[in-house]
């Protein structure tokens, strides 16, 4: 049965979806001074509230019990909070985005709690994926252990204020997440986490660490060294643009901010620029957005609006495109609400950049299609040729994947051509359980293939796909913390194998490549199937240019006489029977 849709009421706003009340709330719910603007039509799963909105808590309660164990669902909600304190206890389960919709985290207060349990799998986070908490402040009471943000691949929490102690784990494992631009008054407990990448963070202190953690541009990293500790720090970050966020002003106009280029960074973006507009940054009015529902849109409508100089919103939900959205013009921005999840139906990509400026992608998850893609996001084309270093293209919060919710295949599933591209926080997934995730079903040769000079990657996960998980044929190209599964379900040593060499490495930077630098690489294996051996985890030339830091390969489990013989080429030990090997 398909979700009525928003009815507005001058007072409140009623939703009713598969039977269940939702409530939402209107710019005039609350007392403004002068006249205010009706919120714009973002669809039936963005819910977005005031603080005088009723029974909030009921609707967040119904929301997360319709998406606690929700992994492969069609279900997306987008929360949003228009400025102001609340009391709640925000639970938020699979293609879950909260987010305040004020200019600084402060201006949405919570206190209670907004977090992330593994109730669902026994406390067991390892498969708490796709979801997302942004530009909010959060004052911990309702639970009596720190704020609990227990996840792993697939989410993030950006813009967050948490004014108390912040838990990154269950009672079970957790497995690797993502915390950019954000403060912790408190503590940090990393608990069971196996790795974890955090940028331009404040904290009073972190504490733990298991495999592999890396800190760049935070402002009180642990101390301890690589390999003794499992830390990986980096002073600055060369160059940033944080995400671009949506907020309403006064009178509640919608704008989506466009923060300004940074380089060098050290710490939060926030504190201290209460107007958010500093020098170079942008505020885009929601009336320059093409506002895109899946319930009405097609590629052919996108693309219109796109060829007509509009930004682009993606509300939650599926859609199936019989062509590439393709972003032609510099500048551009395409964020996405709720976990929007594009599937490409005809073999093409899902999203094609052009090579042009400042183009901006976040919050996009792409699924592979039954028709095989040659990739499913490209950035540029192979004759791309400009320098985009002073207004680079930025990939935010961007998951592809080939199996697990729909069966599907692509040879690889982000190409980038383009140069200067950034990327922030990407996890490229060749499913390892759901539906098609079966050797010789959900084909996926490569995660990620960067052919353009100058590509920095900021927290890149790459995993399970049947070949190099990462080929790098672009000079110049940097990466902050790696984290790799090879594929789990190789049915015999012969099936996995090239020129001789057993296996495939994770990371590849190819052998022309004369400068490449990368920290924190943590690459594993689980070799279910059959006893198979890779020679090694990571391969790059041996040139002077080519410097790589702080490396670890781990047999999590898997057959006997199965593992990983090198960490880097022919260096570092084997790893078998659940051993680690670490490289400086």
């Amino acid at each position: 049965m398909k979700p009525p849709s928003f009815g507005k009421i001058a007072s409140s706003i009623l939703l009713v979806v598969l039977g269940w009340t939702l409530g939402a709330c209107s710019a005039t719910d609350r007392p403004i001074e002068g006249p205010t603007v009706a919120d714009p039509d973002f669809g039936p799963n963005v819910l977005v509230f005031d603080p005088s909105t009723p029974d909030i808590q009921k609707h967040v309660d119904r929301v997360f019990a319709r998406q606690e164990k929700n992994q492969f669902g069609s279900d997306r909600y987008a929360l949003l909070l228009k400025p102001g304190t609340y009391n709640l206890d925000m639970q938020v389960g699979f293609y879950t985005h909260v987010a305040g919709l004020g200019r600084s985290p402060d201006d949405v207060s919570i206190t209670g709690a907004v977090r992330a349990h593994a109730k669902w799998m026994k406390g067991n986070a390892t498969c708490n994926f796709w979801r997302s908490v942004e530009n909010l402040s959060i004052t911990p009471t309702e639970i009596e252990i720190p704020n609990m943000w227990a996840v792993s691949q697939g989410a993030s929490m950006r813009r967050v204020h948490v004014r108390g102690d912040l838990l990154l784990a269950d009672h079970g494992w957790s497995s690797g997440g993502f915390l950019a631009d954000s403060k912790i008054d408190g503590e940090v407990l990393s608990g069971s986490q196996q790795q974890w990448f955090s940028r331009n963070c404040n904290w009073d202190e972190w504490i733990g660490g298991n495999w592999n953690m890396v800190f760049l541009g935070c402002a009180n990293p642990p101390a301890g060294e690589w390999p003794e500790r499992p830390y990986t720090v980096i002073d600055r970050t060369p160059v940033i643009r944080e995400k671009p966020f949506l907020f309403v002003d006064e009178i509640g106009r919608y704008s989506v901010r466009v923060p300004a280029l940074r380089a060098e960074t050290r710490g939060i973006t926030w504190a201290g620029d209460v107007s958010n507009e500093s020098p170079g940054g942008t505020s885009i009015s929601i009336e320059h957005f093409h506002i895109a529902r899946p319930d009405r849109d097609s590629a052919e409508t996108i693309n219109a609006a796109l060829r007509n100089g509009k930004h682009l919103l993606f509300t939650p939900g599926i859609y199936r495109l019989d062509a590439p959205i393709r972003v032609p013009h510099p500048g551009t921005v395409v964020l996405g609400l709720g976990y929007p999840t594009l599937v490409p139906v005809n073999g093409s990509a899902a999203i094609s950049v052009a090579d042009v400026n400042g183009v901006t992608v976040a919050g996009i998850l792409i699924d592979a299609g039954s028709i095989p893609s040659i990739s499913l996001l490209q950035v540029g084309d192979p004759d791309s040729s400009l320098f985009h270093a002073t207004d680079p293209t930025m990939l935010f919060d961007v998951f592809c994947r080939a199996g697990g919710a729909i069966v599907g295949s692509s040879k690889s599933l982000v190409t980038i051509y383009s140069q200067d591209v950034v990327g922030d926080n990407l996890w490229l997934w060749r499913a390892d359980h759901g539906k098609g995730a079966k050797w010789l079903i959900n084909r996926n040769e490569n995660g990620l293939i960067v052919h353009g000079d100058d590509v920095t990657m900021y927290g890149l996960f790459v995993e399970h796909c049947h070949e190099y998980q990462t080929i790098w044929n672009g000079d110049g190209g940097r990466a902050y913390f790696y984290q790799s599964e090879m594929p789990y379900d190789p049915p015999y040593q012969e099936a996995w194998m090239h020129d001789g060499v057993h296996g495939y490495a994770s990371y590849k930077v190819a052998d022309h490549v004369r400068t490449h630098e990368a920290w924190g690489l943590g690459i594993y294996c689980v070799f279910w199937a059959a006893p198979i051996f890779a020679d090694t985890a990571i391969e790059v030339p041996e040139h002077p240019g080519i410097r790589m830091h702080h490396m670890i390969t781990i047999r999590l489990n898997g057959q006997p006489d199965s593992g990983i013989c090198h960490v880097i080429n022919d260096r570092g030990e084997a790893v078998m029977y659940d051993k680690r090997a670490v490289v400086k």
